[in-house]
Parts: C-alpha cells; structure tokens; sequence
C-alpha cells in the first residue's frame, strides 16, 4: 500500500478503494473505512491497514459510524498465494469456528507452521485472528441489519456460546449488543426471513450480470426476471444507489447462515475490484473499445461447483439454449445435480449423446472417489490439468469450470468461436499468445468479449 495514495482516496471518500485499506486514528483508537462520512482526520494522526484483521490485532476497534463490517472484502487474489485464497475461502465459510489451524492446514496439504508464516506473509495477521474478526464482523452485522434473537446470531456467526459473543462485542465496542441494536431492523414480508446489503466496489453492470445467468439459468433450479435472481429460499436484488446487493434469506438455518452469504458474494464476485480489472484490460488495442462500452462486468460463479461442472459438459458443441434445455431435462428426471445421483445414471435418455453422457458419469465418479476435488481445496492449474485427464472434457471445458466453479480470475477458454469471433483471430493459439497482456485477468477478459457479441446482436 502506498500511504498516500490511501490518504488521498481518503480525502476524496472513493468508494473504488472501500475494502482495499482501512485508515486507523491514533487519537480515537478507532479504524475505518474510506467512505467514511467523519472528518478526514490530519495525516499525522493516521495509519493505513490493508484489512480489518490486521487494523483490530494492533489495537484498534471499528467505527460505528462508517461500519467496517459492510465493506466489500479485498479480492481474494490480490497480492495473495494461491494457498492463503484457499485458506480464506475456507476461513470465511467458518473452517476455524470448530476446527483448529492444524487441521485447517491439513486439509490444505502442508504443515500448521507453513500455513502461519504465508499469512503473516501475505495477510499480516495468522489465521486465527483473521477468523475472529470474520466473526466478529459477520456478528455486527446481523446485530445491526436483522431482527434475530442474540443467541441466533451468536451460533450464526460462530461463536461456540452466548456468553463469547457476549464477551467479543463489549470488549470490542466497549457496549453490549442491545446498546448495538440502536435502530429497528428492516421488515420483510416473511417474519422468519432474513434481509442483509451485501456491498461491492463500482462499477458493477448489473443488466450484463442478469443478462449473462439468465440465459443460462437451469428451470426448475433458478429463476431470473428483469431485476432479481431466486433461488433455494433466496433472493438477490440490486441497489446502486448504495452500491450493495440485498439478500432477502428465507427460513435461515443459523447454522448455514454465514456459508450462504459466502456462496452469494461468490455467485456475485463481489469482492472484484472492477477499477483495476477495467484499467488493465483497456490498455489493450483489442479490448479498449470494448471495456469502455461495457465496465464493471463481474465474474458469474455458481451455486454450487458440480452443478456447474455438469452444465459445461451439457454445453459442448450446442448453443447456450440448448445447454439450458438439456440441464432442464436432467434436474426433471434427476433432481439437482449430485456426484452421487450421478454416477450410474442413465443419462442418455434425456437426449444426450452416449460419449457425453459417460462424460458426465466420469466426472461423477472422480467426485466421489476424491480423485477430484472441486471445493476450492486444490489450486485452479491442478483442477484444470486433472478435468483434462477425463473423457470428453478438453481445455475449453475445463477453463470454463475453473472460471465459474473457482472464481478463477485467470482462466481462459481460448478455443470458444465466440472468443475467437470477437477477437478477431482464427486461432486458439493467436488468441492465447495475445491475451497473454490479459494477465491475471483473463476470465474477465473473455466476458468482455462475449459481451461486445451481445451488444452487436
């Protein structure tokens, strides 16, 4: 971080860098967020943290005001190794609320020790804390946007009993969590129904979002109208004017509360940072017109990695309709997607071919051996290198599930005719050597140029 580039975007209230930092006061003990409506405070009196972790472990508490726990997160991959994204994909969906860092790194394939030196590398703080503030945060958050009963939100948030939440919120904000709860939480038609602002960094092209799920979106699963996507007792709608999603969560299970927020942030991508994904890529001769018609495209994720992997395999050699029509088939006869259900299922008579429906059996069955793994526990390269030791998945197929199914932002399926169509190349190997100046960012590369085909017609 550059501290006074932070103190600029500070004075000027830039919501393109909330998340990125938080600005802490030595005066007051308090760390904020950039957009934070306060009195700038002198420069003397400040110092910058490039997460809230790394602000609360020195000694300083969040603002009440400007409510660090909204902020959008700090893109996962930013300055980041592949194995700490992991771990904080992990982290986030609450691996350290009942797990230690041991088996956190366990799971991950290296040593406890190994896994705290790259966070202190990379994140500044160990695992530990950073899962504590999660929580803490998360817990703030429902305390301040949800009607829910405290001990609700403590089992929500992780916390093993009221009486840690109790403890975590006084000695953090000096107040207990009624005296939080100052105004009356939003009302949704649904008593039990949960509505939380899930906040991104500008710009975000919502319309190109909807557009792009809609038409791929699986009847009987999702449903996608002209300004909300539904699915599973969830509802996502979006405001600009506050540059936030709202989630609308019907019957929450507490204990899947904060893994659905996670999977929603990830369907979304809103931990992007579209500022410098858009001022990367427009330095490029063949996609600067197109990024100047189209910023703040984000990366379409799913709902859930297997799902994903199987509409790809539906998409080979058909059209995007025709993918949506055999994925429809397949959930009317199946049920929704599962490894399981999967693996010895007749799925020729849906109308698939017999090579691609052993396709899908194959993938099934690497799930459930463990040959594959899809959870984000192995890296990107190592998924997409095993998808292609599987019958009838190529590059194309296998770059198209590490883009969706992982969030990769680096993916790039270079033999699709649309990529090649809009770039203007007639080669896969043309198009890979010139979007080599794409890097890491390719997979939002490849949804710019999908969206100048749309926009032509």
């Amino acid at each position: 971080m550059d501290s006074d580039v932070c103190y600029r975007a500070l004075k000027a209230r830039d919501p393109r860098f909330d998340g990125l930092f938080f600005t802490a006061v030595r005066t007051t003990g308090v760390f904020c967020r950039p957009v934070c409506p306060a009195r700038t405070p002198l420069r003397r009196n400040v110092e910058f943290f490039p997460n809230a972790a790394a602000a609360q472990a020195a000694g300083y508490r969040p603002c009440l005001r400007c409510r660090p726990e909204v902020s959008p997160d700090l893109p996962m991959w930013s300055g980041t190794s592949s194995t700490v994204n992991r771990a904080l994909r992990l982290i986030n969906e609450g691996a350290l609320d009942n797990g230690s860092t041991a088996q956190l790194a366990e799971r991950l394939g290296i040593t406890d020790r190994h896994l705290r030196r790259l966070f202190l590398e990379h994140v500044g703080v160990p695992p530990v804390v950073v899962a504590g503030t999660r929580r803490l945060l998360f817990a703030k958050k429902l305390i301040t946007e949800t009607h829910l009963a405290f001990a609700d939100i403590a089992f929500a948030s992780g916390y093993q009993s009221l009486r840690r939440f109790n403890e975590a919120i006084r000695d953090t904000y000096k107040r207990n969590p009624m005296e939080l709860r100052r105004f009356k939480p939003p009302e949704t038609n649904a008593q039990s129904a949960i509505e939380l602002k899930l906040n991104y960094r500008p710009p975000y092209d919502w319309n190109a979002f909807l557009h792009f799920i809609r038409s791929r979106a699986i009847t009987g699963l999702e449903v996608v109208s002209d300004d909300c996507y539904r699915r599973d007792g969830i509802s996502v709608r979006h405001n600009s004017r506050e540059n936030c999603l709202i989630a609308i969560i019907e019957s929450a299970d507490m204990s899947r509360l904060r893994p659905a927020v996670e999977r929603i942030r990830f369907f979304f991508d809103l931990r992007a940072n579209s500022s410098e994904i858009v001022d990367h890529l427009r330095k490029s001769p063949a996609l600067k017109d197109v990024v100047a018609q189209s910023g703040g495209l984000r990366l379409p994720g799913c709902w859930d990695p297997f799902e994903l992997a199987v509409r790809a395999i539906l998409g080979q050699q058909v059209t995007v309709r025709g993918a949506s029509t055999l994925a429809a088939r397949l959930v009317e006869q199946f049920g929704p997607p599962s490894a399981e259900r999967l693996a010895n299922a007749d799925l020729e008579r849906i109308g698939l071919p017999r090579a691609r429906a052993e396709s899908l059996r194959n993938l099934a069955r690497a799930l459930c051996d463990g040959s594959l793994r899809l959870d984000g526990l192995a890296a990107a390269s190592e998924v997409i290198e095993r998808l292609c030791t599987l019958p009838g998945i190529g590059p194309w197929t296998a770059n198209y599930i590490s883009m969706r199914a992982l969030g990769d932002p680096d993916a790039f399926p270079s033999s699709d005719l649309g990529l090649l169509r809009a770039a203007g190349v007639s080669s896969p190997r043309r198009l890979e050597a010139m979007a080599e100046a794409w890097r890491p960012w390719r997979s939002y590369a490849a949804l710019y140029l999908w969206e100048s085909l749309r926009k032509k017609g």
